[in-house]
């Protein structure tokens, strides 16, 4: 029977520029790239150089430590650039696309009829197995790993988050062959997550080979992090791996076309698209592509690959990151305010009740990232309690995780949280503190020191 979770503490921010639940056709794309920057822990190692032709499922380059693991391209067409930062660091590989995707051809499979060994060597092949993320550290799942269950959540509840119904409308065949691929991968059901209101004809509630779970509750109701620690909490030494449901969708579209299709849709949102809305795409897309002829130029943007929580920072000339599924755009925040977060407004969002916005708690707003304040001393103030769901004291996680106390973090709770987790306690905090940063940072101290 399915659990229904209900979760007392979060924040949901309300921005304008949700995007209109129409699918449109993005238009051309005429460069993708790869970035090894999305995977964590990841040494790359290139496999192609400059003017090297490939098609759509051809290696880019593999992991250094674990070359069995490769990233391939997600169209056909001609290496155009291979941008490294300091020290050599490789940031991007990119492709300029043919206008047709020419794809390298797999075998079609029913998944039934493979094991669990063939199963792991056509996503290693492919390029897809980089889609399985693995928990303790929110890395890329090891092939050699049997994680004692697996997560799909098949909601978001970030701000402008896209609506998965809306993403995934005609793909129920792809999406339940890739669930049963994981299923197998696994050895039992998957955890397959959805919001208490989801109506009875959701598609996600016609699937099979699942254990469907519900979660009430406002932002991170929809992170698999939050939904592991109510359902499966996480000990030293075991594993949970994550999968995004838009990329279930794409493994099961490996298994019943027999090649590595890389369209996906894609949000774009926030205050500054003239018409948010929802268009196909392909992983790793252009954003001078898709944002073209969607910009208000009213004000200076900022663009960012994710949501506005967790994404990342990217100029015009950037690219899609591998695991985004939403692309916003909201007001760049380098202004002055005269008195700052002291001067009254309607128009002014607080987690607390110190704007009178407070009284209209259905209002969206439009905020930029002016930060509103400068860093000060890390306090106890009881904020991120009210935000972080997790029976996890977290000021005392990031203080463990500063003073790199490896046994305290351990028992903090290190294994059970990603930066993604508390992202709400960054968004609230007085101090200013880089909470994300710091997670990051006890995540690559505790992988040093535990391998």
């Amino acid at each position: 029977m399915s659990k229904v979770i209900k979760l007392t503490k979060g924040l949901d921010i309300k921005l304008n520029g949700k995007a209109e639940k129409v699918v449109q056709p993005q238009g051309t794309i005429t460069r993708c790239a790869l970035k090894p920057t999305d995977f964590r822990a990841l040494v790359p190692k290139l496999v192609v150089k400059v003017g090297d032709e490939v098609k759509a499922g051809d290696v880019l380059f593999t992991d250094k430590a674990h070359p069995e693991i490769k990233f391939t391209s997600p169209v056909s067409g001609t290496v155009e650039e291979i941008k490294r930062g300091e020290r050599r660091k490789l940031l991007e590989v990119v492709v300029k696309a043919d206008s047709e995707t020419r794809y390298r051809e797999f075998e079609k499979a029913n998944v039934q009829s493979l094991s669990r060994e063939e199963l792991i060597q056509r996503l290693l092949e492919s390029g897809l197995w980089p889609t399985l993320k693995q928990r303790p550290y929110d890395i890329i799942a090891s092939p050699e790993s049997m994680p004692k269950a697996i997560f799909v959540s098949a909601f978001d509840t970030a701000p402008l988050a896209p609506d998965y119904d809306v993403i995934l409308n005609g793909q129920e065949k792809d999406l339940q062959t890739g669930l049963d691929c994981l299923a197998k991968l696994c050895g039992r059901k998957v955890n397959l997550n959805l919001q208490a209101d989801t109506p009875s004809t959701s598609l996600f509630t016609k699937l099979q080979n699942v254990e469907i779970n519900y979660f009430k509750g406002k932002h991170p109701a929809g992170n698999a992090g939050i939904q592991i620690n109510r359902l499966n909490p996480i000990n030293k030494g075991e594993i949970v791996w994550v999968v995004n449901v838009q990329d279930v969708a794409l493994i099961g579209r490996l298994f019943n076309e027999g090649r590595f299709d890389a369209r996906k849709i894609v949000a774009i949102a926030g205050s500054e698209i003239s018409k948010p809305m929802y268009y196909h795409s392909i992983l790793g897309a252009s954003v001078r592509d898709m944002l073209a002829g969607k910009l208000k130029n009213q004000t200076e943007e900022r663009i960012i690959s994710g949501n506005v929580l967790t994404g990342t920072n990217v100029e015009q000339n950037g690219f899609l990151g591998f695991y985004d599924n939403l692309l916003t755009v909201i007001p760049e925040g380098n202004h002055y305010e005269f008195l700052g977060w002291a001067a009254p407004g309607f128009n002014k969002f607080s987690a607390s009740k110190l704007f009178p916005s407070f009284l209209c708690p259905k209002k969206h707003y439009t905020l930029d990232t002016n930060f509103h304040g400068e860093r000060r001393a890390f306090v106890v103030s009881g904020q991120y309690e009210q935000v972080f769901p997790m029976d996890i004291y977290p000021v005392y996680l990031l203080k463990a995780i500063l003073a790199q106390d490896i046994d305290r973090m351990e028992q903090l709770g290190i294994y059970e949280v990603a930066p993604e987790d508390m992202a709400l306690c960054e968004f609230v905090c007085t101090s200013k503190t880089p909470v994300q940063q710091i997670v990051n940072e006890g995540i690559e101290l505790m992988m040093k020191e535990t391998n």
